[in-house]
């Protein structure tokens, strides 16, 4: 008996999308979309600054308007992380994305210093190279560089708190050695 060929029905091959998100490379593999590249130059490396090498995009200049420009840049950035969703890509390799939207979004706060932070930090450059290795089948290596990159973080915060810590010891300390009399 033959199965009914509507238990078999694929929504693509009856209602195919008008433009799929990843394309296939010569092995099968699927590679990042136009969109994410294009976000990522517009974003990041837009404008070469005549004279050197050199490139900004649109989102230190967006950063200039308070709120709005920095809602728009990150939004542009979300989506980078959302084709790394549809990638299948690892939860911690997606925490180090959201951390470099993060970092670039921070930057936005400290007045006429952020957008020139956030020209040479390039989160949605960053985000599309840590795409592009997981794509590429460059998993472990991409693994091994956020854990790594987690670790030094871990121990910086670990750093600052024993300073904190010695810091506060040492208030005490002088506290009660100055009032003691």
């Amino acid at each position: 008996m033959q199965p009914d060929p509507a238990d078999h029905i694929i929504i693509d091959d009856i209602l195919p999308p008008k433009m799929r998100t990843f394309h296939k490379d010569a092995k099968g593999k699927p590679v990042e979309s136009d969109m994410a590249q294009f976000l990522a130059k517009w974003l990041d490396n837009w404008l070469r600054i005549p004279g050197t090498d050199f490139k900004i995009g649109l989102d230190p200049l967006l950063s200039l308007i308070p709120g709005f420009g920095s809602t728009i840049a990150s939004g542009g950035g979300l989506i980078i992380l959302i084709e790394a969703v549809r990638s299948r890509v690892s939860v911690p390799v997606l925490l180090r994305m959201a951390g470099n939207i993060l970092m670039n979004t921070l930057f936005d706060f400290v007045p006429a210093l952020g957008p020139v932070a956030s020209a040479f930090f390039k989160s949605n450059s960053r985000n599309l190279r840590l795409l592009q290795d997981w794509q590429a089948g460059q998993h472990d290596l991409v693994k091994r560089s956020t854990w790594r990159l987690f670790g030094v973080l871990g121990l910086i915060v670990a750093a600052l708190i024993s300073i904190l810590l010695g810091l506060f010891a040492l208030y005490v300390w002088l506290l009660t050695h100055l009032f003691r009399a």
